[in-house]
């Protein structure tokens, strides 16, 4: 692998990837609101000569370059969050902004930034005569992940039968290389009361009050030590192997946690008692939860089991269209994932980055104040696909991309063209260095 020729096409394309950020930039594209942005994507695809590009049913983006036996897929998800209060942001969100140095605008770290180094990542394969017998690569640009992540590769890879042997998620990683990530889920609890006049409360059975003390034991499964004394153990006995078979790879990806997210009553009127009380528990699972054993942790907790046929505890369900109309429920159940650290596909992209780049992260002189020092393969806060490709399918996924973690969902959004380039290379390489081992 001639490195020093991947590196200087990457450089030559940094216009054409800061032109192609930008154009997408003015698309909003939330979640199920994508079509223009996909649009947009495809043209360039089309533009740069992939071999085949489609929209499937859902709406996501497949874009193949080369026709070898092993299918390398790279992931992007096309859809944003919205802008929030924009008396927050120093710039249009959309108009965007750049410099000699950052691109600003919604969604441009989270991640259309991952799909545009992928775009000239195949296409610097093909300038280089990369592809071959081997291998074909599939670039994704992928959509709902910011409502439902995952539900985009469930529909991929079991309505369309594509399963790659391996996943390059595309999602921001600081410069660094990512092999897991927190799974998570998202609860409700429904409580059942009985309503009467408020001027005499004793007559009913206050929803309200019952959740209360189911709430209290919800913070204490977040904020309890695991010692023996306390009835009711915190979520950080997952980090002991006394409690955890799973107990390194735990306390690689860190604790799970849970918190209350939504909260929703029922009640005749402001002059009554309340009827029902429900809430959303936003769950994060680590290595050893599952979605079974999360839920009974609920409904064992000490005012679930009082308060007995009075409380449901249950798992949401994602029943909305995309752009194209489709409907494909899935529960709200996120698993988690972790790639092992001497798995092959970690070892090739290990390889590659150090070989390009050297053994700490990468990425432009700003922002290594923050990446120097920070492991090179590391792992995501947030979640991303690989929930449903490795969570859900066991496909391999490994996480490499251009910006920042901490820069999703906030105002004044940025990611640096140091990083598109960069990580436009390193795909470029991947393949080969890969089939080659």
């Amino acid at each position: 692998m001639d490195y020093q020729k991947v590196l200087a096409a990457a450089e030559g394309y940094r216009a054409d990837m800061t032109r192609f950020l930008r154009e997408m930039t003015k698309f909003p594209g939330e979640s199920a609101g994508e079509r223009e942005k996909v649009e947009c994507a495809a043209a360039e695809m089309r533009k740069l000569g992939f071999d085949k590009v489609e929209i499937d049913p859902m709406g996501n983006l497949l874009g193949y370059m080369g026709t070898g036996k092993t299918l390398i897929a790279f992931d992007g998800h096309i859809d944003t969050v919205g802008v929030g209060e924009l008396g927050n942001w120093t710039f249009d969100p959309y108009e965007g902004m750049e410099d000699d140095e950052v691109i600003g605008g919604r969604g441009v770290s989270d991640q259309a930034g991952g799909i545009i180094s992928a775009v000239y990542g195949a296409k610097i394969m093909k300038d280089l005569g990369l592809l071959n017998d081997k291998y074909t690569v599939l670039v994704t640009a992928t959509v709902q992940e910011e409502d439902c992540d995952g539900l985009c590769w469930e529909y991929i890879i079991k309505e369309l039968g594509i399963r790659p042997e391996f996943v390059v998620s595309t999602e921001p990683t600081d410069g660094g290389i990512y092999r897991g990530q927190r799974g998570r889920m998202e609860i409700r609890i429904d409580v059942r009361g009985v309503s009467c006049h408020g001027s005499a409360p004793e007559r009913g059975d206050n929803a309200i009050y019952k959740m209360a003390d189911i709430l209290q034991n919800v913070r204490s499964l977040n904020e309890n030590d695991a010692s023996d004394a306390n009835e009711i153990k915190g979520l950080v006995k997952m980090l002991d192997e006394k409690y955890n078979p799973q107990w390194k790879e735990a306390n690689f990806l860190s604790r799970g946690t849970i918190t209350v997210s939504e909260i929703f009553y029922s009640s005749p009127s402001r002059c009554a008692v309340a009827d029902g009380c429900s809430v959303s528990l936003d769950r994060r699972m680590t290595a050893g939860e599952t979605w079974e054993s999360c839920l009974e942790e609920i409904r064992n907790l000490p005012m679930v089991k009082k308060y007995g046929d009075d409380v449901k505890v249950s798992m949401y369900k994602y029943d909305t269209p995309s752009f194209t109309g489709l409907v494909y429920p899935v529960d709200c159940y996120f698993p988690t994932w972790v790639i092992p650290e001497d798995h092959k596909v970690t070892k090739a992209l290990q390889k590659v980055v150090v070989d390009m780049y050297g053994p700490e992260r990468v990425g432009p002189e700003s922002t290594m104040k923050i990446r120097k020092g920070r492991p090179l393969t590391d792992k995501w806060t947030f979640s991303t696909n690989g929930v449903s490709i490795m969570g859900r399918n066991d496909i391999p996924v490994i996480g490499f991309g251009p910006g920042a973690e901490s820069q999703a969902h906030a105002p004044d959004e940025i990611t640096w063209k140091d990083d598109l380039v960069q990580s436009a290379a390193v795909y470029a390489a991947l393949p080969t260095i890969y089939t080659e081992m």
